[in-house]
C-alpha cells in the first residue's frame, strides 16, 4: 500500500487475529475502527508512516498479545487505554516520539514479558506499579529521560534477561537487589549519573547474577573506587565495559578467569599498575582497550603471546608504558598505541589496518616493514624522531591510505611525487618536518580531496571501532571520530618548502583545511582559491607571497579561520561576504603593503586591489614633484632646527654641558645612523633624478 488509508472494510473482518501492516507508507492516523477487531492477537503497524495519537479504541482489543507500534511520529504520551490490555505479552512503542510518563497503570499488565519504550522523549522516575510486571524478561527504556533512583524492588523482577537503561538521567547508586537477578544477561547502565562503587552494588559472590551475565556496561557514570576482584566470577562474560569513569588502583588479575570474554573496555578512567600478565589467558578476546589511565610498566609477549583472536587493541595515553611492540600481534586490524613511551621497530609480522604510533620514542629510519602493511588506511606516525626521507613506497605499497600523519619528526628532502598514486588520501600532514623542494603538482590527483558529496571513495573498511584521528585545523588540535569521513586535510606547515603554490591544488575543492605556513613559498596567491568551496580553515602565514589577495577568497562562504601574515602581500583586502566576519588585524600583520579593513591604515580612493600601482608616466611626475617637496622641507627644517638648538646651547650654560656630553657618549651611534640616512637619500634622489 502506498500513500493511502487503511480500509474501513477492515472492521467487518471480526475473525480476524492476524494483522501485520507493517512497512506500508500510510497517510493518516491509526484508524478508530481497529479497536472493533475484538479477536486480534496480532497487530504491527511498525514502520508504516501512521502518525497522530494513540487511539483509546485500542483499548478494546483486550485478545490482543503482540502490539508494534514502533517506528512511529506520535509526539502525544502514552495512552492509557494500553493499561486495559491484559492480555499483552509483547508491546514495542520505540522510536515513536512518545513524551510524558509512563502511565502507573501500566503495572497492571501482569503478563508482560518484552516492553519496549527505547528512543522516545519519556520521562520522570519509574512508577513503582511497574515492579509487579515479575514475568518481564527484557526491559528497554534507553534513550529517554528518565531520572531519579533504580527502585530497589527491580531485583524482584527475576525473569529478566535484558535490562536496558542507557542514555537516561538515572542518578544514586546502583542498588545491591540487582545481584539477586539470575537470569539477567544484559546489562547496561551507560551514560547515566549513578554513584558509588562496584564493589558494593553488583556481583557480590552472595548474589547469583555472576552465573548468568554475559554483557555488562557502566559506560560515562560517576563510579568510583576499586575494580571488585569478584569481578572474575561473572562466568559467562563476553563483554565489559566501564569507559568514563572514576575508577581507581590496579586491574584485578582475576579477570584472566574470564575465559568466554570477548570485549574488555576500561578507557578513560585513573587505573594504575602494570597491566596483569593474566589477561594473557584470555583466549577468545578481540578487542582490548585500555586506553587513558596511569598502567606503567613494559608491553611483552607475555601479555598477548596467547591471544590469537585479538584484532583491536587500544593502549592509547598510558605516558608510562614503555617496551617494544611485540611481533606475537600479526593478527590485529588496529593497533593504537598514541601517546606513550613505547620504542622500536615496526614488526614486519603485522597485517594492519589502522596504526597509531603518534607521540612516542621511535626513532632511526622509516621502518621498512612498512612495505608490507598493504591493507592499511590509517597510519600516524607523528610526534616521535624518524630521521629520514620520505620513501617513495608509500606512494607504491600503500595504495589504501586513506590518513597519512608524519608530523613533528625529522624527515628530510623532496616530496615523492610517488605520493600522488594515493588517490584514496583525505589527509596529508607532513608539518613540523625539514621537508624542501616544490610541492608536486600531481597534489591534484587526490580524488578524496576533490569533493564531499558522497562518501570518501577506496577500500572497504571492516572495523567496528571509531577511527580516531587528531589534526591542526583553526589554529588548535582537534579529534576526529564519527565525523572522520568529512576531515579532508592538507597541512605541510613548517618545512623548508620553495617555490609557487601549484594551481593544481585549487582543484581539491573538497579540502576542509590548507596549511602552508612557515615555508618558502613566493609568487602570487592563485585567483582560483576560490574554488576551495569546502574550505573553513586557510593558513598561508610566514612566507615570501606577493601581490594582491584575490577577492575570490571572500566567497569561500565557511572559511572561519584565515591567516595570511608575514609575506609580502599588497594592496586592498577585499571586503564583503565571510572576511567582513574575520575582523582580526593579525590574520594580515607583516604585510605592510595591505590597506582596507580590518586594518586602520585605509587605502587610497586611486589605490586598487592590485598593489594601488599608478599609470607610469603619472607616477613619474608625482615622484618629482614628492622629491622637490621633499629636499626643501629638509632645508627649512634644518635652518629652523639649527638655529633653535644651537640659539638655545649658546644661552644655556648647563644644557650646554648636557648636549656634548650626550654627543660624546652617543658618537659611534650617532655617526653610523647619519650615513644610513645619507646612502638612503642618495638612492632617493638618484631613483627621482634618474626615473628610477
Amino acid at each position: 500500500m502506498n500513500n493511502m488509508q487503511i480500509s474501513n472494510s477492515l472492521a467487518f473482518l471480526k475473525s480476524l487475529r492476524y494483522l501485520d501492516l507493517s512497512s506500508s507508507i500510510f497517510n493518516a492516523t491509526i484508524p478508530h475502527h481497529l479497536g472493533n477487531l475484538s479477536r486480534l492477537r496480532y497487530l504491527n503497524l511498525s514502520n508504516s508512516y501512521l502518525n497522530g495519537p494513540i487511539p483509546d479504541t485500542l483499548g478494546r482489543l483486550t485478545s490482543l498479545t503482540v502490539l508494534d507500534l514502533s517506528s512511529k511520529n506520535f509526539n502525544d504520551s502514552m495512552s492509557y487505554s494500553l493499561c486495559n490490555l491484559s492480555s499483552l505479552v509483547h508491546i514495542d512503542l520505540s522510536y515513536s516520539s512518545l513524551i510524558g510518563a509512563i502511565p502507573h497503570c501500566l503495572g497492571n499488565l501482569a503478563s508482560l514479558s518484552i516492553l519496549r519504550l527505547n528512543y522516545n522523549q519519556l520521562q520522570g522516575p519509574i512508577p513503582s506499579e511497574m515492579l509487579n510486571m515479575t514475568q518481564l524478561t527484557e526491559l528497554d527504556l534507553s534513550w529517554n529521560a528518565f531520572q531519579g533512583p533504580i527502585p530497589s524492588e527491580m531485583g524482584n523482577m527475576t525473569q529478566l534477561t535484558e535490562l536496558h537503561l542507557f542514555s537516561n538521567a538515572f542518578a544514586c547508586e546502583i542498588p545491591n537487589s540487582m545481584r539477586n537477578l539470575c537470569n539477567l544477561r544484559l546489562l547496561d547502565f551507560f551514560y547515566n549519573m549513578f554513584t558509588g562503587k562496584l564493589s558494593t552494588s553488583i556481583g557480590s559472590p552472595f548474589g547469583c547474577i555472576h552465573n548468568s551475565l554475559e554483557d555488562l556496561s557502566f559506560s560515562s557514570n560517576n563510579l568510583s573506587g576499586g575494580l571488585p576482584n569478584h569481578l572474575g566470577e561473572f562466568k559467562k562474560l563476553e563483554r565489559l565495559i566501564i569507559r568514563r569513569n572514576s575508577f581507581y588502583g590496579p586491574l584485578p588479575s582475576s579477570l584472566g578467569r574470564l575465559s568466554y570474554l570477548r570485549e574488555l573496555d576500561t578507557r578513560d578512567n585513573q587505573l594504575n599498575g602494570s597491566i596483569p600478565i593474566s589477561l594473557g589467558q584470555l583466549s577468545k578476546l578481540e578487542s582490548l582497550d585500555l586506553s587513558n589511565n596511569s598502567f606503567v610498566g613494559t608491553v611483552s609477549e607475555l601479555h598477548f603471546a596467547k591471544l590469537m583472536s585479538l584484532n583491536e587493541l587500544f593502549l592509547e595515553s598510558n605516558s608510562l608504558l614503555s617496551g617494544r611492540i611485540p611481533p606475537c600481534l600479526w593478527q590485529l586490524d588496529v593497533l593504537d598505541l598514541m601517546n606513550n613511551s613505547l620504542y622500536g621497530e615496526i614488526p614486519s609480522s603485522l597485517q594492519l589496518q589502522s596504526l597509531h604510533l603518534r607521540n612516542n620514542k621511535f626513532y632511526g629510519k622509516l621502518p621498512l616493514s612498512l612495505r608490507n602493511l598493504t591493507r592499511l588506511f590509517t597510519i600516524d606516525l607523528g610526534e616521535n624522531v624518524f630521521t629520514d626521507n620520505i620513501t617513495s613506497w608509500i606512494g607504491y605499497n600503500l595504495t589504501n591510505l586513506r590518513f597519512l600523519n608524519l608530523q613533528s619528526n625529522n624527515f628530510y628532502g623532496d616530496i615523492p611525487p610517488q605520493l600522488c598514486q594515493l588517490q584514496n588520501l583525505q589527509l596529508l600532514n607532513l608539518a613540523q618536518n625539514n621537508i624542501t623542494g616544490n610541492i608536486p603538482r600531481c597534489f591534484g590527483n587526490f580524488t578524496n580531496m576533490v569533493a564531499l558529496d558522497s562518501d570518501p571513495a577506496g577500500i572497504e573498511v571492516n572495523i567496528n571501532y571509531e577511527e580516531n584521528i587528531l589534526d591542526s585545523m583553526k589554529g588548535r588540535e582537534l579529534e576526529y571520530t564519527k565525523t572522520l569521513k568529512f576531515l579532508v586535510s592538507m597541512n605541510l606547515s613548517n618545512n623548508g618548502i620553495v617555490g609557487e603554490i601549484p594551481k593544481e591544488l585549487m582543484d581539491l575543492s573538497g579540502l576542509l583545511n590548507l596549511n602552508l605556513s612557515g615555508n618558502y613559498l613566493k609568487g602570487r596567491i592563485l585567483n582560483n582559491i576560490g574554488n576551495l568551496t569546502q574550505l573553513e580553515s586557510l593558513d598561508l602565514s610566514q612566507n615570501k607571497l606577493s601581490g594582491p589577495i584575490p577577492p575570490s577568497l571572500s566567497s569561500l562562504s565557511y572559511l572561519s579561520h584565515l591567516n595570511m601574515s608575514f609575506n609580502n602581500l599588497s594592496g586592498r583586502i577585499p571586503p564583503g561576504n565571510q572576511l567582513q566576519t574575520l575582523n582580526d588585524p593579525s590574520i594580515y600583520i607583516g604585510n605592510d603593503g595591505l590597506c582596507g579593513a580590518p586594518l586602520l591604515n585605509s587605502c587610497l580612493d586611486n589605490k586598487s586591489s592590485d598593489g594601488g600601482h599608478k599609470h607610469a608616466d603619472e607616477s613619474k611626475v608625482a615622484d618629482e614633484t614628492d622629491f622637490l617637496w621633499f629636499y626643501t622641507g629638509i632645508g627649512s627644517g634644518f635652518l629652523v632646527g639649527f638655529l633653535g638648538v644651537c640659539g638655545t646651547l649658546n644661552f644655556k650654560k648647563s644644557w650646554r654641558y648636557a648636549y656634548f656630553q650626550f654627543i660624546e657618549n652617543n658618537y659611534n651611534w650617532i655617526s653610523i645612523n647619519i650615513a644610513i640616512k645619507l646612502a638612503q637619500l642618495r638612492r632617493i634622489f638618484n631613483k627621482g633624478k634618474f626615473g628610477g
